[in-house]
């Protein structure tokens, strides 16, 4: 009776192994697989926000790594390139804090929007890998005390989401 029990859990494993991978799903990445590195090109930035192309470069290299889809590598060693280009930087706020009694206006939330393009190329190719998309990342943050502080880690979370979503686009655009 044991052994009955222990053959018919065996068979009801063996049946879902079969069931899950006949189904044609895959673990691991989407990327091409003729491409297995990637650089970052310079960052292109039409605003007037100091250390922001830094701070995007950081980024986009962070989530190259998280992903691991692709290997970051230097441009002569690539097997395509990452172009950024920064457009446009937006803060709005979202809340304020003119409940207390006292007739002055304070925001005391933001939302700042990083918005841009990217292109990803094959260095000797006319025709982009990736053709050029818009995309753009969002962060809300608060201040209590050093208002440059806050802006500065809200735009690099911004950063971040911008980032995320173009190393996405670009690992699973097959």
């Amino acid at each position: 009776m044991k052994t009955f029990k222990k053959l018919c859990a065996l068979a009801a494993f063996v049946v879902l192994v079969l069931i899950t991978t006949g189904c044609g799903y895959h673990m691991g990445s989407m990327m091409h697989p003729q491409i297995k590195t990637i650089a970052i090109a310079d960052i292109k930035n039409d605003t007037k926000e100091p250390l922001l192309t830094e701070i995007m470069r950081g980024q986009l290299a962070e989530q190259i790594m998280v992903d691991g889809s692709l290997k970051l590598v230097s441009k002569e060693k690539a097997d395509c390139v990452l172009y950024c280009h920064i457009k446009n930087v937006t803060q709005i706020n979202t809340r304020d804090d003119s409940d207390d009694g006292q007739e002055t206006y304070r925001p005391t939330e933001f939302s700042i929007t990083v918005s841009g393009n990217f292109v990803v190329k094959i260095p000797g190719r006319h025709e982009d890998l990736i053709p050029m998309r818009s995309i753009s990342g969002t962060s809300r943050y608060q201040y209590e005390s050093d208002p440059q502080l806050a802006k500065f880690s809200g735009l690099k979370q911004a950063c971040m989401n911008f980032a995320r979503r173009a190393v996405q686009y670009t690992t699973e655009a097959w």
